[in-house]
């Protein structure tokens, strides 16, 4: 499928939530439509059928309870026999009325209990009780007698029929609530299989349409950020997914470019280097002898006409000599400069506390003319080449005696572990460094005082940014000190050292 016809993730998302609420539209129907199905069920069965058939034997009481009454008031001829009557009769038609309204006239039953009552009170009851009130008890005939039964049996048929009826209903109302419950229950199921199985398609279809492409692509990008720099990204997947990879493939190839432009410049760089580092060492090398011979034939002239010539003249012998000094000064220290990571050497473990030392004694005559306290700390060993380390920290200590402040100098020497890193702290109490010069002071031969206020060439610092980056480290001017200057640098930790002082720890 090419680009154009892929339909996006929004679309495909959209898709499904219209699905699912589709889904969730008919699931909530059918569950409404069953669960009022199992409402009706139970409350025909609850309120209907089961008070109808309580009604239902409330009437063949009633019935039976004006027969009982009739036959007594019919032998004895006593008025309290036809109490049970007249009860009954009341409690026929209220029970008559109650089941109809309950169930309804079922199969015409109530009715035609209630047309034999009135013919049985029509025919039999009311003349015979007229007949005894006249002539007294034992006045029916047996023929009126049997008519009476005869129709009350009717009665009594009716009734049973009634009640077998009214049982009828209560069975097929309870079945109709068991098959309701029925549905209900297999419905939930459904629901829960429904629901499992959605989220189940779901999840596999976000995990192909969504989740895979994009496992897929991070695949290709760490492959590309391990350095496969020519492996291609392609994906798969929804539209957003696919123009991502198109775009990542799309950075992956400017960087590729950006490569090959950096790779060509760095190669240009290193010969434009080497030819610049040779340059500077045959240069700084080849003019020796001459400087040489320049300075020594000045100073032939200061010695030997000095004084017999004007003031004029011993002023610029004066000039000549300073300059070639000068020159000379700042030959030999382009030459050291050159030789830097040009001349290597096998490096070792060093001990930076007997460097330091050493370092110390070289100063002992300025240290004691300028009463400056030099004081170090605990320095640990790094791997190097001990004659450039030995430079770093004599250009430092150099500079805090050559830029002192007006008490006398104190240098502290201190070093700390900071990750992978000793990170070292040069800090004296001198005239201190601005800001702004931080980057400035570490450019070979710059120097931020005319070169009559202090002595040298302005390539100590210079030297010591090349040295500690050779090691590996950087070196930097602390900013954020309240007074004198403080220089710090980092050299890497020497991984064997610190095993074996874990060891011995332990």
């Amino acid at each position: 499928m090419t680009l154009p016809e892929r339909l996006p993730a929004s679309r495909l998302l959209a898709a499904i939530v219209v699905v699912l609420l589709a889904m969730t539209a008919v699931v909530i129907a059918s569950t409404v439509i069953a669960l009022d199905s199992l409402g009706n069920a139970r409350s025909r069965s609850v309120d209907r059928v089961e008070p109808a058939g309580r009604v239902a034997r409330d009437l063949a009481r009633a019935l039976l309870d004006e027969e009982t009454g009739l036959r007594g008031f019919v032998l004895t001829g006593q008025d309290d026999f036809l109490t049970p009557y007249l009860d009954g009769r009341r409690t026929e038609v209220e029970s008559a009325e109650r089941v109809r309204d309950l169930v309804g006239d079922v199969n015409g039953r109530v009715k035609r209990i209630e047309d034999l009552a009135r013919q049985w009170r029509g025919q039999y009851a009311e003349p015979a009780i007229a007949g005894i009130r006249l002539s007294g008890p034992g006045s029916a005939t047996t023929q009126d007698t049997d008519r009476g039964k005869a129709i009350f049996d009717q009665v009594r048929a009716e009734v049973s029929a009634l009640q077998n009826d009214i049982a009828e209903l209560g069975r097929t109302a309870r079945a109709e609530l068991d098959h309701a419950a029925a549905v209900v229950l297999w419905l939930v199921i459904g629901m829960g299989v429904l629901l499992v199985a959605v989220i189940g398609g779901l999840s596999l279809l976000l995990h192909r349409l969504l989740i895979t492409p994009l496992a897929d692509l991070a695949e290709h990008t760490r492959q590309v950020a391990s350095g496969d720099f020519e492996h291609a990204i392609d994906a798969s997947g929804p539209r957003e997914t696919v123009m991502l990879a198109e775009d990542v493939d799309a950075m992956r190839r400017r960087i590729v470019q950006e490569l090959e432009t950096l790779a060509a410049a760095k190669t240009e760089l290193q010969r434009s280097n080497s030819e610049l580092e040779q340059f500077a060492y045959v240069a700084s090398h080849d003019l020796q002898e001459p400087l040489r011979k320049v300075a020594s034939f000045c100073q032939l002239l200061q010695r030997r006409y000095g004084g017999q010539l004007d003031d004029r003249a011993d002023q610029y012998i004066d000039f000549a000599v300073d300059g070639a000094k000068r020159m000379q000064g700042l030959i030999n220290d382009l030459l050291a400069f050159s030789r830097v990571g040009r001349l290597t050497r096998e490096q070792t473990v060093i001990d930076l506390n007997e460097v330091v030392r050493q370092v110390v004694d070289s100063f002992s005559e300025r240290i004691e003319e300028t009463r400056a306290l030099v004081v170090a700390e605990d320095l640990p060993s790094v791997r190097g080449e001990a004659t450039l380390l030995s430079a770093v920290f004599q250009n430092l200590i150099s500079n805090a005696l050559k830029f002192r402040g007006s008490s006398d100098p104190v240098v502290n020497i201190g070093a700390e572990r900071d990750g992978d890193m000793w990170k070292f702290t040069v800090h004296d109490n001198g005239i201190g460094i601005e800001p702004e010069y931080a980057d400035r002071i570490f450019v070979i031969f710059q120097r931020l005082h005319p070169k009559d206020a202090y002595p040298g060439t302005g390539i100590g610092l210079a030297m010591c940014r090349k040295i500690v980056e050779y090691h590996g480290g950087t070196i930097w001017l602390k900013t954020d000190v309240d007074s004198g200057t403080s220089f710090q640098f980092t050299l890497p930790v020497v991984p064997e050292l610190v095993a074996q002082a874990e060891e011995v720890h332990v």
